[in-house]
C-alpha cells in the first residue's frame, strides 16, 4: 500500500504544477514525461519485488532500497523542473541561455561559422541545475547545425570542439551570436527546437540538454561582459553581456 500510494502521488504530480516552498510554482518539462514515467515504473517494480522477497527475512534491507530508489526518483523529477521566474527581456542585453556556473570568458577563434576571433562565455550545467536552454537575444535563426562527437567532461576546454554539440546562430541587426549546446560525460541527448529562418524571442525555449552539460556563447570581440568567472547564473534571467 505504501509503494502504491507513493507511485500514485508521483504520477499525480506530473499532471499538475508542483509547489516548491523556496521557488513558488514549478512545473515539469515535456522532455521529462517519458523518463519520469519509466523511472516511476522501475521504482514500483523494484520495491514490490524487494518487499515481497526480502522484507519477511531482512525488512531493513527493503526499507533501505525503498528510501534509496525514492531519492533517485525525486532527483529525476527535479531534473526536469521548470521553476517560476521573472524572465529578463531587454533588447540591449544578452541573457544567459542556461543555468549554471561561468567557467570560461576568453577570446577564441571560431572555426565553425565565423572563421574569426570571438569572445567565448561558457556556462557549465551540473545535473542539479535547471536544464532548459533559452534564447539569449531576439532575432532570426541563420544557422543551425548538429555535430556528432565525444562525451568529454563538460568543463574540459576541448569539449567545445570535440564533443557532441548543436550550434545555432541568431542574427539581430548587424550582430550575430552563436549559441552552442554541448553534451557532457553524462548528457547523451541534446534537443534543439529552432529552425533556420525562424524568428525567435529572447528568453523563449531554444532546447533542452539531459543530465549535465555546457552551453557556450560566442560573442563579437569587444562585447561588454557583465559576469565573472565562477559566477552562478540563471537562464533567462542573468544579463551576461550588453550588445554594442
Amino acid at each position: 500500500m505504501v509503494i502504491c500510494s507513493v507511485v500514485y502521488e508521483v504520477n499525480l504530480q506530473l499532471s499538475f504544477p508542483i509547489f516548491a516552498p523556496q521557488q513558488g510554482l514549478m512545473t515539469i518539462h515535456k522532455e521529462g514525461y517519458k523518463t519520469i514515467a519509466i523511472s516511476t515504473i522501475l521504482f514500483g517494480v523494484i520495491n514490490l519485488l524487494s518487499f515481497y522477497f526480502i522484507s519477511s527475512s531482512i525488512p531493513i534491507i527493503s526499507w533501505i532500497v525503498f528510501i534509496g530508489t525514492l531519492g533517485l526518483l525525486f532527483f529525476v523529477i527535479s531534473f526536469f523542473r521548470i521553476p517560476k521566474r521573472t524572465l529578463t527581456v531587454d533588447g540591449n542585453a544578452i541573457i544567459a541561455p542556461a543555468d549554471g556556473k561561468v567557467v570560461v570568458i576568453e577570446e577564441t577563434v571560431d572555426n565553425e561559422y565565423f572563421k574569426t576571433k570571438r569572445l567565448q562565455v561558457s556556462i557549465f550545467m551540473s545535473p542539479a541545475n535547471v536544464h532548459v536552454n533559452r534564447n539569449p537575444i531576439s532575432g532570426k535563426v541563420v544557422y543551425n547545425q548538429y555535430h556528432k562527437g565525444k562525451y568529454l567532461v563538460a568543463w574540459d576546454p576541448k569539449s567545445s570542439t570535440d564533443n557532441e554539440r548543436h550550434s545555432v546562430v541568431i542574427r539581430k541587426g548587424e550582430t550575430e551570436i552563436l549559441v552552442k549546446q554541448i553534451a557532457g560525460a553524462l548528457a547523451k541527448r541534446i534537443i534543439n527546437y529552432l529552425k533556420i529562418g525562424q524568428e525567435v524571442n529572447q528568453t523563449e525555449e531554444m532546447g533542452f540538454i539531459k543530465f549535465g552539460s555546457r552551453v557556450d556563447l560566442l560573442l563579437p570581440v569587444g562585447t561588454k561582459v557583465n559576469v565573472s568567472l565562477n559566477q552562478m547564473v540563471q537562464g533567462g534571467v542573468t544579463v551576461v553581456a550588453m550588445l554594442g
